[in-house]
């Protein structure tokens, strides 16, 4: 039945209340077939995380508990997620995250994603969200330079080696999210803990190897000397951070 619900409310967020719950050390992730989901209750047990995808835009719970070192991670997007929480009850180690994705050679780093976090109610030692941009893309190596020709017995000199190509610059960290925090106005300031920086920038690209030089080589009536080895590419520059994001908190 609890099933049939969950269906039933993801097709129509209003249809009926659902109660979701992920077990201890597990990881569910809700679907993606709606863009706004209600739920009567929320719970993450320990050491658990609920995945929220890409394309939901806005969670309402009626009560959330998160359990010890359970994790609320949602994925990065263009479009900011509103997540309304009632009531909550949050474990320590607990924490909501909505960090940006690392860069890769194909992809550019992709920033925090901007929340929206209303909680009228809250029992918590720490209120922990995780918003910051994702670590910029690694430079590319630089290509190793050929080695140099052995020299002949007709002829006396040896190739050199060539020089390596230099590597390439680290990719720039993505920004960190805007994140807007509604809480109740006796929760203590001290113990909200907002992350939002940038993201690391990408390492420098290491330079190539040089070409070692020819061989020297001893022939019938001469001995022919060995060519020089190229020289070292140079290395990239480690790429920037991105910028930070910003926190707004508002009383309830």
């Amino acid at each position: 039945m609890r099933k049939l619900c969950l269906l039933a409310a993801l097709i129509s967020p209003l249809a009926c209340a659902q109660v979701v719950s992920v077990e201890t050390n597990s990881l569910m992730r809700l679907p993606n077939t709606a863009s706004t989901l209600q739920l009567e209750r929320l719970e993450v047990a320990d050491y658990g995380t609920l995945l929220i995808p890409s394309n939901v835009t806005e969670v309402t719970v009626g009560e959330l508990h998160l359990g010890r070192d359970a994790r609320i991670a949602i994925v990065p997007s263009e479009q900011a997620l509103v997540l309304k929480v009632s009531r909550a009850e949050l474990a320590e180690g607990s924490q909501i995250t909505a960090r940006g994705a690392p860069g890769t050679y194909l992809k550019a780093a992709r920033s925090g994603r901007n929340l929206d976090l209303q909680i009228k109610a809250l029992n918590a030692p720490q209120l922990s969200v995780d918003a910051r941009g994702g670590a910029g893309a690694p430079g590319f190596v630089g290509l190793d330079g050929a080695n140099g020709q052995a020299p002949g017995c007709t002829w006396g000199q040896a190739g050199r080696g060539a020089d390596g190509s230099n590597g390439s610059d680290g990719q720039p960290g993505a920004p960190g999210a805007l994140v807007r925090l509604e809480v109740p106005r006796d929760y203590p300031a001290q113990q909200i803990k907002v992350e939002i920086a940038g993201g690391v920038g990408g390492a420098a690209g290491p330079g190539g190897k040089p070409g070692a030089g020819g061989k020297s080589k001893g022939c019938f009536v001469y001995k022919a000397d060995g060519g020089k080895s190229g020289h070292a590419g140079a290395d990239g520059q480690p790429g920037p951070a991105g910028v930070a994001g910003s926190v707004t908190i508002q009383r309830l």
